[in-house]
């Protein structure tokens, strides 16, 4: 096995195993080339449907005025308007992403909807969270988490950052529990997507590592057992469109 800090030690990119040290460089260059057109290719691969999820999302955030809420991995900034339109002008929301191609479109993007003085942004791995222990009520991450590279690491950090009774919640793409709609949905990822990011976005390959991470990250039970390792409390997750996509939520006590 190797050691933590061996230089040859591997992970999944996609189905492909990369050097560990080598898979933020590549994820990064996946994000740069969608970025332009990252909004635009979501409403077409969920045909709308993504908005649904990210709204059962901020429901169960239950975000109030005056709260200070951390978005991880927070690209074009879906989440975090509608995070500082629910804290308001006593609140304050952190924008975080490790792109700065992403970061700087939802930079733009809440800064055009007249939120520039309650939102901080800021380029951050969720490895490392760059914020002090016990700073925020509610941290959310949505896909995101599968790009990670060490997903308990990031966990950990998130829960380190969480206040006394705060809590973190994830969307992000899970597995499908339906036998039939497997083989339906491993025909839409595997070659629908791709061709999609080839005709819409110009980069099929990019959009094949995105179908290929989805496979890779862990089930429903495994992601909540990961979250109870480093702590979270009240485990549970919701099952959106079959499976496809689950919301997880756990508190720190």
């Amino acid at each position: 096995m190797s050691e933590p800090n061996d230089p040859n030690q591997q992970t999944h990119f996609g189905f492909e195993k990369v050097k560990v040290e080598d898979k933020v460089d590549r994820v990064a260059d996946v994000f740069h080339s969608v970025a332009n057109k990252y909004d635009l290719m979501n409403d077409v691969m969920s045909l709308g449907v993504h908005r649904y999820w990210k709204r059962f999302t901020l429901d169960l955030c239950a975000i109030r005025s005056g709260q200070t809420v951390l978005d991880v991995a927070a690209g074009t900034g879906d989440l975090s308007l509608d995070h500082a339109q629910k804290v308001g002008d006593t609140g304050l929301v952190f924008m975080t992403d490790i792109n700065p191609s992403m970061l700087a479109l939802g930079r733009d993007r809440l800064i055009d909807a007249g939120f520039g003085c309650t939102v901080q942004y800021v380029l951050a791995d969720a490895e490392t969270l760059p914020f002090p222990e016990n700073t925020f009520d509610c941290i959310t991450i949505a896909f995101g988490l599968r790009n990670v590279t060490d997903k308990s690491k990031a966990l950990a950090s998130m829960f380190q950052a969480l206040k006394p009774g705060g809590k973190l919640v994830i969307l992000e793409f899970s597995k499908p529990y339906e036998g039939w709609f497997n083989s339906v949905y491993d025909w839409y990822s595997f070659s629908l997507l791709p061709w999609l990011g080839e005709k819409i976005a110009q980069d099929r390959e990019s959009y094949r590592y995105l179908a290929e991470s989805i496979r890779m990250h862990p089930d429903q039970e495994t992601l909540r057992k990961m979250m109870q390792d480093v702590g979270f409390e009240r485990v549970d997750f919701h099952n959106l469109t079959g499976g496809v996509v689950a919301v997880h939520r756990g508190y720190k006590s």
